[in-house]
């Protein structure tokens, strides 16, 4: 019985404070580091001192090969991200897509269609898009009628947008930030018309099907690294290097760990003590 109320008392909190479960303490220390190395990184992007530079994806520069094909072909050039809403990291990613996409279509004087679920997310790409064309120089030729909404229904959206597809046949489609079972329907359709494709997405269910359906495929979390890359926003920037950062230290974590349990195996490793406390 003695036992049995020793076992059912509750564990003192750690340190005072901490709850007395395994990974606690370690957990709240790797929280706090990555806090500090964010905000770190992010206060140096924003005040232009140097931080670790983001390596270009091949991808990117599919997007000019992509709009320039279509610039030649006299066709449109095709943008959209299924979108849920406005809090999703993914259509904060692709909007960063959007704007350079745009800039480069308002240059070249190419045709730009975006297809949307979201009303709010229209409003946003719009003025996107816009402020592409005043920043090329070009507002006259921006047409507030390519930026579409057709439906919040998954199918019933992506119905519409092959349909789109296949009526204007764009020469580019891009398809970057949050997909899900319509994905293969969409990268079918843009084969079916010949265009050149270049997805992306952080869903890794959906990346097979891009993966074998389009030209380029932008895997995981290359989507946030490339549009950390094209905006070159600073919050944007610091989150994804202060991210990477916290990645290799993690890597080296692994390597003590396996080093500390290959030579110590029947001994306390001290990595794995502290890692449980």
């Amino acid at each position: 019985m003695l036992m049995l109320l020793a076992a059912a008392a509750p564990a003192p909190p750690k340190w005072g404070f901490v709850r007395p479960v395994d990974h606690a303490v370690s957990g709240l220390f790797v929280t706090l580091i990555m806090l500090l190395l964010t905000w770190t990184m992010i206060s140096r992007a924003r005040a232009g001192l140097p931080i670790p530079a983001i390596r270009k994806i091949a991808g990117l520069d599919a997007i000019d090969e992509a709009v320039g094909r279509a610039t030649e072909m006299g066709r449109p050039v095709h943008i959209s991200d299924f979108a849920s809403d406005l809090g999703s990291p993914t259509t904060w990613a692709f909007w960063a897509y959007l704007a350079y996409t745009a800039k480069i279509c308002a240059q070249y004087d190419t045709r730009i269609v975006n297809c949307n679920r979201d009303v709010l997310v229209v409003s946003v790409n719009e003025e996107i898009i816009q402020h592409a064309y005043l920043e090329a120089g070009r507002p006259d030729a921006f047409n507030r009628d390519d930026i579409r909404f057709y439906s919040p229904r998954q199918f019933a959206w992506a119905a519409a947008v092959c349909g789109m597809m296949v009526r204007e046949r764009p020469a580019a489609n891009l398809l970057i930030g949050a997909f899900a079972a319509e994905s293969l329907v969409l990268a079918e359709t843009g084969n079916l018309i010949k265009s050149i494709q270049v997805a992306g997405t952080d869903n890794v269910l959906q990346l097979p099907f891009f993966m074998v359906a389009c030209d380029y495929t932008l895997i995981g979390e290359e989507v946030f690294a490339g549009a950390a890359y094209l905006s070159r926003e600073p919050v944007i920037m610091g989150t994804v290097v202060a991210q990477d950062v916290m990645k290799v230290a993690v890597y080296i974590l692994f390597v003590l760990g396996i080093l500390g349990a290959t030579f110590r195996p029947g001994g306390r490793n001290p990595l794995d003590v502290w890692l449980r406390f």
